[in-house]
């Protein structure tokens, strides 16, 4: 039988089905699994490595979920680290998770119980990953999925619940509005509670990437993590605090939590500042959550391993996600690239030492947020309308110097475009009234117009003003 600790009043209780808010205090999200040691005896993962390799140290079911979740890589970062000036720098890859997120780990065990007590509908307060991961794998069991979402979510994220069929219903601008609606919905209609923030089988589920790490690579130094509702900093410690109780290893790594600028209420209370978060805003929106409900158990996570919590800006979010994937060639969302942007500026401060092991925990894939990618979208349309501009008036520059041909322009510029390509912006700058041509012995000559160096001498005016 399963024992749940409420971790504010420190009442224990037996579990007898769905659990989330504590029989004694009636707190929400604040239930957490004990493990019986003495019940355990002698453990030992075996089986392929993924998720249920731990099943002996996960709450007991019957029916085992499973897309093929967990047994993510963990990817020495060499030329990120050479980047960095750090030796060891591991990155945990959760995109390769079945829904591209860490949450399908949760999303495993908890539609695992959800069956196992006969339930055939969840309710899901999501900003995105959660909601996405339990609508999956639903959907492979028949059961329905209903997911309440705020305002803000990444529709990449959107996208993956409309597919696989869930019911979604908008209610609030941030995660904690909606959490408070799926209490609502659940204790109204008897639904299944899977929102990750409150139920307390997410910890279990994530704890098994830290079971998965200190198989691959031991106890590392420092893990760095992304912080929402705090829960998954608490899981990794808990994680390894178990395999330290187990003597399964021995140590345990210093855990950082990261938090946007924007909305950073765990990363203030750690520093010891509890106004209150006005106007919440990031684009790492799968940690935007102005009330954490599980601050505490974050805080907790972060001083027993003598860790800290820091915030970045999102252009600093921005610029280590773009750093990840032109360096490793991995694409991670914005609340996982924080992690590389506060190693960046832990490493400038001398807090975290250059020869240290450091893990950054990617938590799901950039794919899904689709701000990113209009970002770079635009960035990359930008890019070609300069480098048209560019030649245009490399050619032009050509024609100014003296009267020449087509073949000639390539052969100057290099050969470093198609002959098609030059005379496509030939027959633009002649359309444009900046250059003239005419006709000899069957080729064609091209003379810069009075107009075309009008536009050559404003160019020049633009780089002096620029420069």
């Amino acid at each position: 039988m399963s024992t749940l600790v409420c971790t504010k009043c420190h009442e224990e209780f037996e579990v007898k089905g769905q659990e989330y808010r504590c029989r004694s205090c009636g707190e929400v999200g604040t239930l957490e699994y004990k493990i019986d040691y003495e019940s355990l005896g002698e453990v030992s993962f075996t089986g392929e490595f993924g998720f249920w390799r731990y099943m002996s140290l996960l709450p007991r079911v019957k029916n085992c979920v499973s897309l093929r979740e967990g047994g993510t890589p963990l990817y020495k970062a060499e030329r990120l680290a050479r980047h960095l000036k750090v030796s060891h720098l591991y990155l945990k890859d959760e995109t390769r998770n079945p829904t591209n997120s860490f949450r399908d780990r949760a999303a495993a065990l908890i539609v695992s119980n959800m069956i196992d007590l006969g339930y055939t509908t969840a309710v899901c307060a999501s900003n995105g990953n959660m909601g996405a991961a339990l609508a999956a794998y639903c959907a492979k069991h028949g059961l329905s999925c209903h997911i309440i979402i705020p305002k803000n979510v990444d529709i990449g994220k959107l996208a993956q619940m409309i597919i696989y069929d869930a019911l979604i219903e908008e209610h609030g601008e941030t995660v904690d509005d909606s959490i408070k609606e799926a209490i609502s919905i659940s204790e109204e209609t008897g639904w299944y509670q899977a929102t990750s923030a409150i139920n307390p089988l997410t910890i279990e589920a994530q704890k098994t990437i830290a079971f998965e790490i200190a198989e691959q690579i031991g106890v590392p130094d420092v893990i760095i993590v992304p912080m929402g509702s705090g829960g998954t900093i608490y899981s990794i410690w808990k994680g390894f605090r178990e395999l330290n109780d187990l003597g399964i290893i021995n140590g345990t790594p210093r855990l950082i939590g990261v938090q946007s600028i924007g909305c950073p209420p765990i990363v203030n209370a750690y520093l010891g500042r509890r106004e209150p978060i006005k106007n919440p805003m990031t684009r790492a929106t799968s940690i935007l959550m102005a009330n954490p409900l599980r601050e505490n158990l974050a805080l907790k996570a972060i001083r027993e391993s003598n860790g800290l919590a820091v915030s970045v800006s999102d252009q600093e979010i921005l610029e280590a996600e773009q750093e990840i994937a032109k360096m490793e060639g991995l694409f991670a969302e914005p609340a996982s690239s924080g992690t590389i942007a506060a190693l960046k500026r832990l490493i400038d401060q001398s807090v975290i030492g250059g020869d240290e092991r450091i893990v950054c925990l990617v938590t799901g894939s950039g794919l899904k947020a689709t701000d990113v990618l209009q970002a770079m979208s635009k960035r990359r349309k930008m890019a070609l309308v300069e480098a048209d501009l560019s030649t245009k008036e490399r050619i032009l520059r050509i024609i100014a110097e003296r009267e020449t041909y087509g073949y000639e322009i390539w052969k100057e510029i290099g050969k470093t475009m198609t002959k098609a390509a030059i005379y496509q912006h030939l027959n633009e700058l002649k359309n444009k009234g900046l250059i003239s041509v005419q006709v000899r012995d069957g080729r064609k000559y091209f003379t810069i117009t009075q107009k075309g160096r009008r536009i050559l001498e404003a160019i020049e005016e633009v780089k002096i003003l620029m420069g």
